[in-house]
């Protein structure tokens, strides 16, 4: 296999979504760019991650055809393509439906910045998108999600939220590498938990003052 590091590694990044709960009845991957060979490696729909190999993953180009593999690709690659193409310092996208961040998409809020350990992985609020719109939707599905992704960021530097709920549909997470990445979706869901708990015990609870999320952050930026 020409891609076979790469075919292993994101190949163990899914079947470590799945390890840490981030998969919902099969839905959910992880998928990285070798920004060199102009290549995506992505999970294939049709085999459970617990199942997967290298050599079941599937790598397409940035057009998302089939490079190497023969099987359809998930349903979150299309999307996870067209976020590679606008971010540059992106290495490695996740898609994930646990529980609590998807509790968050479904009510369409923000998971926010109530504490230091939030504020380590993200600078501010984890922001959800706008509901898709009927046009968008008829248009194409899973390229209007990134657009989405894409329209709630704005100038926002992507590393420093590496992350967003979507509107009736999950999150998303990213990063530098697919360590980064799976590392921001397993913080997502844990804050996203917290948050919940926090929010049940004082619901009137504000986020924490500027200052000590941007010294948190940055100590571990």
């Amino acid at each position: 296999m020409i891609y076979e590091a790469i075919r292993k590694d994101v190949c163990d990044a899914n079947r470590t979504l799945e390890k840490n709960e981030l998969v919902f009845l099969g839905r959910g991957e992880v998928s990285g760019i070798d920004r060199e060979r102009g290549v995506v490696v992505v999970k294939p729909a049709a085999i459970p991650h617990a199942d997967l190999t290298p050599e079941d993953m599937l790598v397409l180009d940035l057009s998302g055809a089939i490079v190497e593999g023969n099987l359809l690709p998930g349903p979150d690659a299309i999307t996870h393509l067209h976020l590679y193409q606008s971010w540059t310092a992106v290495n490695a996208i996740a898609s994930l439906y646990s529980t609590y961040v998807s509790m968050f998409a479904q009510a369409l809020r923000p998971i926010p910045c109530l504490g230091a350990t939030h504020a380590a992985h993200f600078k501010g609020e984890i922001p959800v998108t706008r509901v898709l719109r009927k046009p968008e939707l008829e248009r194409s599905y899973e390229k209007s999600l990134a657009a989405l992704i894409l329209e709630k960021l704005g100038r926002l530097n992507p590393l420093e939220v590496p992350a967003a709920l979507v509107a009736n549909h999950g999150a998303m997470a990213w990063g530098k590498t697919l360590r980064d990445a799976g590392q921001k979706a397993m913080a997502a869901e844990r804050l996203a938990r917290v948050a919940f708990g926090t929010l049940q015990l004082a619901p009137t609870i504000q986020p924490i003052p500027a200052m000590l999320m941007d010294r948190s952050f940055s100590d571990h930026a």
